[in-house]
């Protein structure tokens, strides 16, 4: 494997990489706020959470492509809290919806 390539990819390709996740990631602002708006209030939608964990992911990569500790552990723990909400998010709408199903009976 040659300098400066990493799973195949070489050094400006995974620029365009980081480029995307960053676009991903910070675009999941973009998605949170226009949500709110159109609610009239505070507003986390589930595209948020799944742009974090996508975009989270390729950022992380990018950090370990180019070796940076500093960012690999950001991105790291940032990884665990989106994939937290996820399950949150998941547990508490099958309770909700076992409850409906056990009001309807």
């Amino acid at each position: 494997m040659s300098a400066g390539v990493f799973l195949g990819l070489s050094a400006k390709q995974w620029m365009i990489v980081g480029f995307i996740g960053q676009f991903i990631f910070g675009g999941r602002f973009l998605i949170q706020w226009i949500c709110s708006e159109v609610k009239k209030e505070s507003h986390i939608p589930m595209a948020f959470w799944y742009m974090s964990v996508l975009g989270g992911l390729i950022l992380l990569l990018y950090a370990i492509s180019i070796k940076n500790p500093v960012f690999i552990m950001g991105q790291s723990m940032g990884m665990i809290v989106y994939t937290r909400n996820l399950m949150l998010i998941s547990k508490k709408n099958r309770l909700e919806k076992l409850s409906q199903e056990k009001a309807q009976s």
